[in-house]
């Protein structure tokens, strides 16, 4: 990407995140993705909110995205239902299945400054197939 990573717009910041996400698909190490991703569009100090409870930081990110990991073990890809920004706001829908769970009702919302998402909510329901 020739633009500044600073500069990019909400789109392309949630674009460059989703298809971070899915390149978990085969991928021996969730660390290295996730890393990348952190470094790419998340900010140091993101604050994260969902029925879990608020999750702070680099740290908040890994420990969902640890779970998520284990709540969705055959890590396949992700299906996009709808992306949109508009400012400095943007909404996925999102679901997933595999041979194990599937999700229906994923949806995230994102607040994006400076090219980094700087708040997140997240909701989705895992359901066994």
């Amino acid at each position: 990407m020739t633009t500044e990573l600073s500069q990019r717009s909400a789109r392309e910041v949630l674009d460059d995140h989703l298809n971070i996400a899915n390149e978990w698909v085969g991928a021996p190490s969730l660390d290295e993705i996730l890393a990348e991703d952190l470094r790419r569009n998340v900010a140091e100090d993101i604050v994260i909110l969902m029925n879990r409870g608020t999750f702070r930081g680099y740290d908040g990110v890994r420990e969902l995205a640890l779970a998520l990991a284990d709540e969705l073990p055959d890590h396949e890809a992700f299906e996009y239902t709808y992306v949109a920004a508009e400012g400095n706001v943007g909404l996925l829908e999102w679901s997933y299945q595999d041979s194990k769970v599937q999700v229906r009702d994923g949806v995230d919302s994102y607040v994006i400054e400076n090219g980094k998402i700087v708040a997140q909510t997240i909701h989705y329901t895992v359901e066994g197939r």
